[in-house]
């Protein structure tokens, strides 16, 4: 049989090609957090493409399913912590079949790429090009469709402690990712092609290599340092838990007490620390202005707020004299978590769930950005950590640290913040910026620009974090060409299958 033609052919039968894919889905899941197995990446990338090589679109969209329906099913489970299995499996079941949907252009890629150049150094280097342009693009896709999209689950994001995460200074999280996946399907073709047997053939591999774990941080400039306290107050502030009025802002001025008489610059309080908006309620305001008195700092606090009959979730800048008006409104609310979209139709479906969620967080519109004493602070609340607009905003604007708060308390005891704490050590390195993560109930850390963990309050319990947290400005690559590398990738992918197409087809 002509090698051309055996190319065309399926690596695998489907029968093997499934447990293939389900194997490349655990071993995925354990190279997020909690586990964090960060090198499993690699070969979860490599059974997939594996399984998908010669099949057809049928054939792939299975393959791809049974990938990314388990995939997501083991790394969102805490979304089944409070609510059930319902909103569980409704999120692990659209977001498998979008993954699915979109890793058919690969399988598509691996058939119509060598028909149309079947020259050697376009099977060696083209095809995985396009491969690794396509995985980017598929990650953008499911990221930001539908509802705002969900783009929890980067490859890039794995690998938050291992040495390739400073990759991101320079390209973003969506060029890591890229540069992955390039490598592994590079190795693939050339284990196809016997290439080991031509040593010139191992340049291209191992320079990707040596890219990926040597490539030192973008570097950024010193300019100071803030005296940050953040404080977890490790109050009833998830949506099930029994409270009494004012309880969650009482957990947190009790957790921020040992701090009066220190020295703070800013005092920063996690998303949902006010039990309900201070800017309608006097006894709130004069909490919070009570508590930034005694510790003699401004406070940057956050609560459910309502204007002109919509509802924010709305961080503040609070000082002894009250509000600064220095306010920033979520991004990105969560859809069936703060707020539901086609709530009719939804409502039909579930409407024990869909009654639980009684109001809709509106979309915030300002920039993500404070300024405390001079000082640009970036911000994002809970999920907007994992949108690059609202990180790379907020860096835009001269922020020279960034603050994430986020409240936790529906998923004690899982994963989640495990996750999330690791996107925020991935923020550090790709902006070059100091983090505070600050949760209710935990993980929160304080984070150095190059990753590293200055000092950490655990889930579960109370406490308050003070340092000196170092400032820096200038703008990182990733920062800078992230977002036009991501979109070069996504459509250069599109456009190289479309040509395979063509060309193929005329030959």
């Amino acid at each position: 049989m002509p090698e051309s033609r055996a190319r065309l052919r399926p690596l695998l039968p489907l029968a093997l090609a499934l447990p293939v894919a389900a194997a490349a889905a655990l071993l995925m899941d354990l190279s997020y957090p909690d586990v964090a197995a960060w090198v499993l990446a690699f070969p979860a990338t490599a059974l997939l493409l594996l399984a998908l090589i010669g099949r057809r679109a049928g054939g792939a969209f299975l393959v791809g399913a049974v990938y990314g329906v388990l995939f997501f099913g083991l790394l969102v489970s805490w979304t089944s912590r409070y609510l059930g299995p319902i909103p569980w499996a409704a999120l692990s079941i659209l977001e498998g079949l979008l993954t699915a949907a979109a890793l058919i252009l690969i399988t598509l890629a691996y058939r119509w790429i060598p028909r149309a150049l079947p020259q050697r150094w376009a099977r060696l280097i083209l095809l995985p090009l396009v491969v690794a342009a396509l995985w980017v693009g598929r990650e953008v896709f499911v990221g930001s469709w539908p509802y705002g999209g969900f783009p929890w689950a980067r490859l890039g994001m794995s690998q938050a402690e291992s040495p390739l995460a400073s990759v991101t200074s320079w390209v973003g999280v969506s060029g890591l990712s890229f540069l992955m996946v390039f490598f592994v399907a590079l190795v693939i073709e050339l284990v196809r092609d016997r290439a080991w047997r031509r040593p010139s053939a191992l340049v291209a591999p191992a320079l990707v290599a040596v890219a990926l774990l040597l490539t030192p941080l973008f570097p950024t400039m010193a300019s100071g340092s803030m005296r940050i306290a953040a404080v977890q107050g490790n109050g009833p502030s998830g949506y099930f838990d029994q409270r009494e009025r004012y309880s969650v802002i009482q957990a947190q001025t009790d957790a921020t007490e040992p701090l009066y008489g220190e020295d703070v610059d800013l005092l920063v309080w996690p998303e949902g620390s006010v039990d309900s908006d201070p800017f309608l309620s006097e006894s709130l305001a004069r909490r919070l202005s009570l508590v930034s008195t005694r510790i003699d700092a401004p406070l940057l606090a956050n609560a459910a707020t309502e204007r002109d009959g919509l509802f924010y979730n709305t961080s503040m800048l609070w000082t002894s004299e009250g509000p600064t008006g220095q306010i920033h409104d979520k991004r990105h609310p969560v859809p069936f978590g703060e707020y539901v979209p086609d709530r009719p139709f939804f409502n039909a479906l579930a409407p024990e769930l869909i009654g639980l969620l009684q109001r809709d967080y509106t979309p915030g519109s300002n920039d993500p950005i404070v300024e405390v004493d001079g000082v640009p602070v970036g911000l994002a609340i809970c999920f907007d950590v994992i949108y690059d607009d609202v990180i790379t905003a907020g860096v835009r604007e001269g922020a020279q640290v960034l603050v994430l708060q986020t409240n936790n308390a529906d998923f004690r005891g899982t994963d989640e913040n495990l996750q999330q704490l690791a996107f925020a050590r991935m923020r550090a390195m790709e902006t070059g910026r100091s983090v505070v993560n600050i949760s209710t109930v935990g993980t929160s850390q304080i984070i150095r620009p190059d990753g590293s963990t200055v000092s950490s309050l655990d889930a579960g319990k109370a406490g308050a974090l003070l340092e000196d947290v170092e400032l820096r400005s200038g703008l990182t690559a990733g920062v800078v060409l992230g977002p036009w590398i991501q979109q070069i990738l996504m459509w250069g992918g599109v456009g190289a299958l479309a040509f395979g197409w063509l060309r193929a087809r005329r030959r």
